[in-house]
């Protein structure tokens, strides 16, 4: 009991230094689509998101996102997905597959790059724990990841197994951002980056479809937000000669939407997140990996592990009705990348390494500037 309550302690010490608010919250509407009811990837009918978040000492600072397409057996019922690189320097496990049969089979793991193998020993263990699959002899996992090793200790590996089971057992509709999970020990534009998501949510005249992202920041840039130069005007940005102006570091980019889309449509979708990560000022740097997977949770086309029939009938969105959600993916992207600031606080960690959030005060002093929100 002691021990929890130490941990507990220790993670208030690290994460919470002054009050988090979505750049909503500070008066800042990205884009012109309107969000969903929670402007969050779970807005998407089915999706559910979970953390586990590892501080231990001072020099862990770790952690674990699932997102999972829906709450059933996902290798039995398999989604369409798709993947896109921005750039190539990464260590997304089961890619190859997920690009070659178009389809996701297991919840997105993401985490530490030093713990993808965790993470995939993980997915195998809780799809072949699942009833319907006791003779499943081959599974795909996918997972994801940024380096932490500026606040977490990362050649120590603290993420377990059983970190990652609990992250999808305890995945849910209410996304918490920031420091948190695969998040914590994560650094944005020489912030502190983290867990950030945001949807779109189209009129019933483009479709009603709803398009939601969740990211794990970890790169650099110079910082804008909704075209606000914010690093240029703060003077922190890469390649400046200031503290932490490196600018690699990587970008997990998840997108979900209930509209139905094949995987090459979905490709196309992931491949306009990059537009909205250039949006904040990104510039996809030689050892920064940019990844965005999409997947679609409609009902109807959903994968069968094993068919009823040789030929499969799915409902397929019509290419001319695509542009819309491209659209919203974009914006989505934005705004999620700067929740995932916003909503961070500085931490202090590995070796003394300190990484401080971004001053929402000075932020709403430059949004004011630029008439992004009333005096």
């Amino acid at each position: 009991m002691f021990r929890k309550l130490s941990i507990s302690i220790l993670t208030i010490l690290c994460i919470n230094t002054y009050a988090q608010k979505r750049v909503r919250e500070l008066g800042l509407r990205p884009g012109v689509l309107e969000p969903g009811k929670q402007n969050s990837i779970t807005d998407v009918s089915g999706v559910l998101v979970g953390h586990k978040t590892v501080i231990k000492g001072d020099d862990v600072r770790t952690g674990v996102t699932a997102i999972l397409p829906h709450n059933g057996n996902i290798f039995q019922q398999k989604v369409p997905a798709a993947v896109f690189v921005g750039n190539g320097f990464g260590k997304l496990a089961g890619v190859t597959q997920l690009m070659e049969l178009g389809n996701l089979e297991t919840p997105i793991i993401l985490t530490n790059t030093l713990n993808v193998s965790t993470g995939m020993s993980a997915l195998i263990t809780h799809t072949l724990q699942q009833k319907g699959n006791e003779k499943v002899q081959s599974v795909n996992a996918v997972v994801g990841e940024t380096n932490d090793g500026w606040l977490n200790d990362i050649r120590g590996r603290y993420i377990t197994e059983q970190d990652v089971l609990d992250a999808i057992k305890q995945a849910g509709t209410s996304v918490t951002e920031g420091n948190v999970g695969a998040g914590t020990g994560t650094v944005c534009f020489g912030y502190k980056g983290g867990i950030g998501t945001s949807s779109r949510k189209l009129p019933q005249s483009l479709g009603g479809y709803t398009v939601g992202v969740l990211v794990q920041t970890n790169y650099g840039g110079v910082l804008q937000m909704d075209g606000v130069p914010v690093g240029k005007e703060l003077k922190k940005f890469s390649f400046s000669n200031q503290l932490l102006n490196n600018v690699d570091g990587s970008c997990m980019i998840i997108v979900a939407t209930d509209a139905p889309l094949d995987s090459r449509n979905l490709e196309r979708l992931a491949a306009r997140t990059i537009i909205g990560l250039g949006r904040t000022g990104g510039i996809a740097s030689h050892g920064s990996g940019e990844y965005a997977i999409a997947f679609s949770t409609d009902p109807g086309s959903r994968i069968q592990h094993q068919p009823g029939s040789p030929v499969v009938h799915v409902p397929t969105l019509h290419n001319d009705y695509t542009s819309q959600l491209f659209m919203a993916a974009i914006e989505a992207t934005e705004e999620a990348v700067l929740n995932s600031l916003t909503m961070a606080t500085s931490m202090k960690g590995y070796q003394g390494h300190q990484v401080e959030a971004l001053s929402l005060d000075k932020l709403q002093e430059l949004l004011k500037k630029y008439n992004r929100i009333g005096q």
